[in-house]
């Protein structure tokens, strides 16, 4: 073991282009090293050499993305058997860094697998702000790249204490300090990691039933700070987007799961995250505008919302759905015929004017139109408003738990001028 670790240093020296196969030689070295014989105090010794030599070999390569695009799935073991030792030694002696670059290794991996129950219980730990290793944002961004593998769906059997103590240790996604323990420079490499996009893979925690209740108001703090102007709505909106569609359409679905999510979200006073919850169930595309079950789910669940919370916080859904553009996502699979499809409408909604000089009445412009009149329409006559009435009920009510619409204004009948239908 004494040569072994000679030969460790030695091949620090060398340049790291020219001897690609030692980056993967260096976790089987991690795992036979564990493995061995030999002292538990050697084995963490020589281990974290080893996760040393590995990150001088994977530090060149990382993508400005904070994601290494040649990690191996066989790593993963290897660098959590590593972590779990170094939970036993508190961290003590000279290896802090080298259990600080074995959890920014597995930062930058994309996908665990089926590893989520051990890594659970290290993350419990490294996300707390007093652990030694102060690596509190590589283990966010670990966090953050579990909900690829979908693993808390299927992790019920977690104890409900464990998942308390989960989420009282992820905090708030936006608090967070250097990672004390890295120098010379490597901060730039966690420029990968986005505090928005961990408050809603949050946002999909308190939609599952196994884990909702074990949410905390705190997860929500500064996301409910952000979003409390139509920017920050927006901004949750896009990072909401990109989740949903890394989670090939798991995400806040079915609708029961969207109604699930705001619920919790009401039980913890992050009124303006459940708000953008409802955003982007109204235009997303996640439910099918002809879908007329699920619209009813979704329509009762807006109407109490909003009845409770005030109507003039429809300002922002109303001025969202007329500025968003991902209905185009709805539109890439499938040709929306020119019929108006929300319930009611006996008529073909006819488009003209701008949206048919872009091209022609069938169009992608012209398809896009016309779903956005059909879900501003549903929105309004699921108030019982028209165009008038609904600038009149948005504007007597005020808005309500403090939220800037600024940006906002609310449609009117001159909106209507290029579609026309029977529909309220």
């Amino acid at each position: 073991m004494q040569m072994f670790g000679l030969v460790l240093s030695v091949l620090c020296h060398f340049d790291p282009f020219q001897i690609a196969t030692i980056r993967e030689l260096c976790f089987v070295w991690i795992a036979d090293i564990l493995n061995s014989g030999c002292a538990t105090v050697k084995q963490y010794t020589m281990a974290g050499e080893a996760v040393e030599l590995a990150w001088k070999q994977i530090k060149p390569m990382i993508s400005e993305t904070g994601i290494f695009y040649g990690a191996r799935a066989t790593w993963i073991p290897p660098l959590l058997g590593f972590l779990q030792m170094s939970e036993k030694f508190s961290y003590t002696g000279p290896q802090p860094v080298s259990g600080a670059l074995a959890l920014q290794i597995l930062s930058v991996i994309r996908g665990y697998g089926d590893f989520g129950p051990t890594i659970l219980p290290i993350l419990t730990s490294t996300l707390l702000p007093t652990h030694p290793l102060s690596s509190r944002r590589s283990a966010l961004k670990v966090f953050h790249n579990l909900m690829g593998s979908k693993w808390f769906l299927r992790m019920v059997s977690v104890p409900k204490m464990d998942r308390t103590r989960f989420f009282q240790a992820v905090g708030d996604p936006f608090q967070f300090a250097p990672n004390t323990t890295i120098q010379d420079g490597e901060q730039m490499f966690m420029q990968g990691y986005e505090p928005m996009k961990v408050a809603v893979v949050l946002v999909g925690f308190a939609s599952s039933t196994p884990w909702r209740g074990h949410l905390c108001h705190s997860n929500f703090t500064t996301c409910e700070e952000i979003t409390s102007t139509m920017e920050g709505k927006i901004s949750a909106f896009r990072h909401m987007q990109q989740v949903a569609g890394a989670s090939r359409g798991q995400f806040l679905c079915p609708p029961a799961r969207i109604i699930a999510a705001v619920e919790r979200l009401e039980e913890l006073q992050s009124l303006n995250t459940a708000e953008v919850v409802l955003m982007w169930a109204w235009t997303f595309g996640a439910v099918d505008v002809a879908d007329h079950d699920a619209w009813e789910l979704i329509g009762s669940k807006t109407l109490t919302f909003y009845r409770t919370y005030g109507t003039g916080r429809l300002k922002v859904l109303s001025q969202h759905i007329i500025n968003c553009d991902v209905f185009q996502h709805s539109l890439r699979d499938q040709r929306w015929d020119p019929r108006c499809r929300v319930e009611g409408v006996r008529l073909p909604v006819r488009i003209a004017g701008a949206a048919r000089r872009s091209n022609s009445g069938e169009s992608r412009a012209s398809d896009l139109r016309l779903v956005q009149v059909c879900q501003l329409r549903r929105l309004y006559h699921l108030f019982g408003c028209d165009p008038t009435t609904w600038a009149e009920m948005v504007a007597v009510d005020g808005v309500g738990g403090g939220t800037d619409v600024s940006l906002g204004q609310s449609p009117g009948p001159a909106y209507f001028m290029d579609c026309a239908c029977d529909y309220p």
